[in-house]
């Protein structure tokens, strides 16, 4: 049966609407401006580190961890030298006390930039330069030299013709920003505004982003009572619990959105709309002292596995959903050599020779941090506690704690060596093990950490090795925003078409000619 011209015409219609209300014209957003590249998440690397591994068992263990990239303080050249030729890919540093030579001389700056990224790139993937750490707020008598210091640095690095590939910037303290929340009356300290507004319109202007550290952590605990610690973990809220901005009405589910908001507030009441905020320094302490009960391994835990969902989630912000901002966890290493309060020392996911300080749970949202993904991991006893305590701990382990400890038993195969602290490892991992290796049941007060080595010798085979066939990797926390289903329902199915050039010719080809197609059809 043919079919009626008014039956064409209302199906062209329907799929020339189609088309162009349920596709979009891309329009350049923050991220599609600034960002080449996915968000990410990095690692800071300290070296205040007792039997720091070398260079290349360094970038062994990066690779290992499936960690792409790396911020490192200095231009360490031995490290640099190590990362060559992988893919990992890293910021470098300016320390400050190198600010007054660089920044009052173009011969030093240039000789900088050919001694530490010259020599290495781009064999070696160095993707940006910090000059600087916070020192506006730590070292101000400093401060009119970081953008003398920026600009004598980028013009180095435009004479080796390097300035598309390295960017340059210099990471701030929370603390330049008064009023951070709401987020929309956030604005940078004025009596920084003759270094802030320069160096903006620098970094407007070179493409390059704003660094700034952000700590929840710490505004956790200047705000007790006023920020719940659920806010500051990134745990699921209802609706009552969100913070919600009075001037914009975007709510707030975690407080490093709010933070990195205020951030880009601020810009914009300078009238910078066009830099993306890099978090360089985030993180959550994993041990404290009397003051710090919150510095947990538990928190340290939430924090940063929810963060890592976030970001590689493409979590975005209320006032930017469409960007994410990259960030670096601060980090690798416990830093043991650090001075007190006790979580300076704390903040690592790994203590110095590479052992979990605990177990992210990250499985399920890609490949970074493999120490979670392999699912061999075990809690044994630490060095260097009495035997007192450590009896305490195996007690509990036995009776409370309900671990099968009949292998410790006299005769049975883990019985030897008969010490403390070879049967609290194997009770310790029993434990661990019938917990399910949740949150906090490998610490024993303390006493207790999760290795990824097998602690099984000889005849004595530890839980976890038993385990290992049988057990299926963590399903952790997701921070998608829609089931796929209700995706397909979309129209945002044919978002491929969006960001094509295709989209826009055919766009602006349908609305000159299809009215004239139109009318020859009828």
């Amino acid at each position: 049966m043919a079919i009626s011209k008014l039956t064409r015409t209302n199906t062209l219609l329907f799929f020339f609407f189609f088309f162009l209300f349920c596709t979009e014209l891309p329009t350049p957003s923050l991220a599609q401006e600034n960002q080449s590249e996915q968000p990410y998440v990095g690692v800071n690397v300290g070296t205040d580190v007792s039997n720091l591994l070398p260079p290349s068992q360094l970038v062994s263990f990066l690779q290992l961890q499936k960690i792409t990239h790396i911020r490192i303080y200095d231009a360490n050249p031995d490290i640099l030298k190590a990362l060559s030729r992988t893919k990992i890919r890293v910021i470098i540093s300016v320390p400050n006390n190198q600010l007054l030579a660089i920044g009052s001389s173009n011969t030093t700056a240039a000789s900088w930039i050919d001694r530490n990224v010259v020599s290495f790139y781009p064999d070696t993937l160095i993707t940006a330069i910090s000059v600087g750490d916070e020192v506006l707020t730590t070292v101000p008598s400093s401060a009119p030299l970081i953008l003398p210091a920026i600009q004598s640095l980028y013009s180095a690095l435009v004479a080796s013709n390097l300035h598309q590939h390295i960017k340059i910037s210099t990471p701030h303290a929370a603390s330049i920003i008064l009023d951070p929340f709401p987020p929309s009356q956030a604005f940078f300290n004025q009596s920084f505004s003759s270094v802030i507004v320069p160096l903006l319109q620098f970094l407007s202007k070179t493409g390059s982003p704003l660094m700034m550290n952000l700590y929840p952590y710490y505004v956790f605990m200047q705000n007790k009572g006023v920020v719940p610690i659920d806010n500051a973990l990134f745990k699921p809220l209802t609706p009552s619990k969100e913070m919600v901005d009075p001037n914009t009405l975007l709510h707030y589910t975690n407080v490093l959105d709010a933070m990195v908001d205020a951030a880009y507030f601020s810009m914009k009441n300078l009238n910078i709309t066009d830099v993306v905020v890099l978090v360089t320094e985030t993180g959550w302490p994993s041990k404290g002292d009397s003051k710090e009960p919150y510095a947990t391994k538990d928190n340290a835990d939430t924090y940063n596995s929810n963060l890592i969902s976030h970001i590689l989630g493409h979590g975005g912000t209320p006032l930017h959903p469409e960007t994410t901002s990259s960030v670096y966890i601060y980090e690798l290493f416990n830093e043991d050599l650090r001075s007190p309060p006790v979580s300076e020392a704390n903040w690592g996911l790994f203590y110095g020779n590479t052992t979990p300080a605990y177990l992210l749970h990250v499985s399920g949202i890609g490949t970074f941090m493999a120490n979670d993904t392999t699912n061999q991991t075990y809690c044994i006893a630490m060095d260097g506690f009495d035997t007192k305590t450590l009896q305490a701990a195996l007690d509990w382990a036995c009776g409370p704690g309900r671990a099968n400890c009949s292998e410790i038993q006299p005769g049975e195969s883990c019985y030897q060596p008969n010490n403390v602290k070879s049967h609290a490892s194997y009770a310790f991992d029993s434990y661990f093990q019938k917990e399910g290796k949740a949150p906090g049941t490998c610490d024993f007060k303390g006493v207790a950490m999760i290795t990824t080595t097998d602690p099984s010798h000889g005849s004595c085979i530890f839980p976890g090795s038993k385990k290992v066939s049988n057990k299926t990797k963590d399903v952790v926390n997701s921070t998608q925003s829609s089931s796929a289903g209700e995706k397909l329902l979309r129209c945002r199915t044919f978002s491929f078409l969006k960001i094509s050039a295709f989209s826009n010719i055919l766009h602006i080809f349908l609305a000159a000619y299809f009215p004239i197609f139109l009318l020859v059809l009828l």
